[in-house]
Formats: structure tokens, C-alpha cells, sequence
């Protein structure tokens, strides 16, 4: 038995969606389900949309591959001998999925693969052609990926809003502190606002209980011409981040509810103080008396006091020194020099004797 054609479908909800890339019928069983429904099972863009049938407008179900962890054939039996199992792994559960024959298990096997990982599986048993189409499928899955990318890119930096714009449920935390905070505190509302991770957005994250907690988490741009969308399957355009999280509400009926946490501040001052006897570290309320203050003194004349001090010490008959000239030290080096000593006197007299014997010699 051959795989199932791809066959063009119509209406409203199949042109909202992404391109199909493969379709057929799949039985599908999930986690918490007893029994398999044979649906028609569409793979447009990474998201698998199941229908009653293939002429309904209208899908029952949607699964998002970007939570695929693994795929694997499952070799049980089932009634139908020409049926083939698989098993689809995702992050929150395993679903059960049974293909027609072996032919369609490996088709779907290589789309799914094509999409999730963006190339051509190489350990599948598929003819040239079912290769080929494989390739082209990759291809138009990186530029319609690339193209979302593009046009949920803002332009600019998101600015911050105003304070009074802020909604209470704001927190400045990451997606994993969201899902901490929400489960930890489920008293305190089930929905809060929070930066997105790409640092120019927002997002709002929420948790619902069924059979443990489901997350889930909604991107929130903002408008170059003013106010925020809501990045849905269909956009929900929102003036302000108040009426993002009305919206919300509105949606489901009341089921989401804005996260406020209760942070009371305390209303006495305290401290901790060690008593001097036996060392015994205690807790103190501060007193809540108006603070005393101590009397301000004037300001000190620091340069009139000083001298005005000098002033007073210093007697008045106090006069500079002043030295006589007989006792400074320039007056007994003069007198060194012009009082010759005998020795050199001599030598003098000495010198001119031989001087006036040369000069009577040469007469």
C-alpha cells in the first residue's frame, strides 16, 4: 500500500497556516489518552495539525515540534499487519503514532526529521525522489523560518514603558524564574509579565494544572507605531501592556489570572547586638521616637586664633636678635687674611735678598 498523496486542501483556517510540506492519515495516542483516533494529519512548517478528516477547515489539535527529543519505531504488532508504529518523544510526553505501512512511517520519519533538524536524514531506506523532495522541503523550511524571523524582529531596541503602564505582574525575571515563581506561589495568580529573552521583547508566561503543571509561555512585541501584539497563530493587537493582560483574561474566560505577589516591608527597624556579659546575640526593635539632635557649634576662626595667640605670647619689649660685627664670622676671616703670619713674613724677606744679590751680579 503506497503512502498518501499530499492533497490540496481549502478553506479559511488551512490558508492561515504554514505550508504544507506532507499529510496523511496517522493514528495518534497521547500520554493521558486510552484509545488511538485515526486522524488526518497535516505537517505545515515544524507544527503537525490533526482533522476529522481531510476536507474539514477546522484542525482538532496541533503539535509543536520545537519540543522533539526523539523518534523511534515501535516493532509492537497491531491488528492491522500492514501497520507501523512510531514513537514521537516530545518535552512534556511521548505520543503513539501509527502509520498506514512501512513506506508512509519512513516518509513521515524523513519529514519530520527534515524539519526539526533542517536536513536531509541519510539513514532512511527512501528512493531519489522521496530524497529530492525531502531537499526542497529543508529549503523552504530555513527561508520561511528565516522570513518569521525577520518580520518579528523590531527595528529598534524595545524602550522601556512607563512606570504607570506597567502592569502589577510584571517581573524582571527569566523564563525558568517564571515557572519557579508561578508554581511555588499558585495562590497568587497564574500569569505573569516578564522580558523576553531576546532582550527587546516581552512575554508572558502562565501555569495551568493538568495532571502536574503545563507551562506555557507567549511572546509580546511592541509596535513601532505604539502599543503590543500578541505573537499568536493570529496576532492580538493590544494598545497598552494592561489590555495584553485583559486580553488574556478575556481568552480564556478568567481561567488566567494575573500573578501579584504580596511583598509586605517591614514596619520596625531591627538589629541584631551581642550582650557584653555572655556574649548572647539578641534581635532589638530600634526605638521609633523622633531622632534627638545635638546642639551645633559654632564654627571655629582657625587663622584669627592663631595668631592672635602668637600675638599674646610674644612679650612687648621682645626685640630681634642682632649681631655685633666684631663677632661674625666674615670680621676673623678678614682678619686671617690681612694679618700675614711670621713664617711667611720671613720667606718674604728672604726673597728679596736673593733678588737684590742677582741684580748686583748682573751690574
Amino acid at each position: 500500500m503506497a503512502a498518501a498523496p499530499a492533497i490540496p486542501r481549502t478553506g479559511s483556517t488551512r490558508v492561515q497556516l504554514p505550508p504544507c510540506y506532507y499529510e496523511g492519515y496517522l493514528e495518534k495516542r497521547g500520554a493521558k489518552e486510552k484509545v488511538a483516533r485515526r486522524l488526518w494529519t497535516c505537517l505545515c512548517g515544524n507544527t503537525l495539525y490533526f482533522f476529522n478528516n481531510p476536507k474539514d477547515t477546522n484542525y482538532v489539535e496541533k503539535l509543536d515540534l520545537s519540543g522533539f527529543v526523539s523518534l523511534i519505531d515501535d516493532p509492537s504488532r497491531d491488528r492491522n499487519l500492514e501497520a507501523a508504529r512510531l514513537n514521537l518523544r516530545m518535552k512534556d510526553g511521548e505520543i503513539k503514532l501509527t502509520a498506514p505501512n512501512l513506506e508512509a512511517r519512513e516518509l513521515w520519519k524523513g519529514f519530520l526529521y527534515s524539519v526539526v533538524d533542517l536536513a536531509v536524514p541519510t539513514t532512511l531506506t527512501l528512493l531519489p525522489g522521496q530524497l529530492h523532495m525531502l531537499k526542497e522541503v529543508v529549503e523552504k523550511e530555513k527561508m520561511r523560518r528565516k522570513a518569521r524571523a525577520s518580520s518579528r524582529a523590531p527595528s529598534s531596541p524595545l524602550s522601556l514603558p512607563l512606570v504607570g503602564e506597567i502592569p502589577a505582574c510584571f517581573r524582571p525575571v527569566s523564563r525558568t524564574e517564571a515557572e519557579v515563581l508561578l508554581e511555588r506561589h499558585p495562590d497568587c495568580g497564574n500569569m505573569l509579565l516578564r522580558p523576553g529573552r531576546d532582550g527587546s521583547s516581552l512575554a508572558v508566561t502562565t501555569r495551568q494544572d493538568l495532571n502536574g503543571s503545563v507551562f506555557r509561555h507567549y511572546r509580546v512585541t511592541q509596535k513601532q507605531q505604539g502599543g503590543y501584539i500578541i505573537d499568536v497563530e493570529n496576532p492580538i493587537p493590544c494598545p497598552t501592556l494592561h489590555d495584553v493582560i485583559n486580553a488574556l483574561v478575556e481568552k480564556t474566560a478568567g481561567t488566567l489570572q494575573p500573578f501579584i505577589l504580596e511583598e509586605p516591608y517591614e514596619e520596625n527597624i531591627t538589629f541584631v547586638s551581642s550582650n557584653d556579659e555572655n556574649g548572647e546575640r539578641t534581635l532589638h526593635c530600634a526605638p521609633s521616637g523622633p531622632l534627638s539632635r545635638a546642639p551645633s557649634l559654632p564654627p571655629k576662626q582657625v587663622g584669627t586664633d592663631r595668631w592672635s595667640l602668637r600675638s599674646q605670647t610674644r612679650s612687648p619689649s621682645s626685640s630681634p636678635r642682632s649681631f655685633s660685627p666684631s663677632g661674625s664670622p666674615s670680621n676673623s676671616m678678614r682678619r686671617l687674611v690681612l694679618s700675614p703670619s711670621p713664617l711667611s713674613q720671613s720667606l718674604t724677606d728672604e726673597l728679596k735678598q736673593k733678588l737684590e744679590k742677582r741684580r748686583t751680579s748682573q751690574e
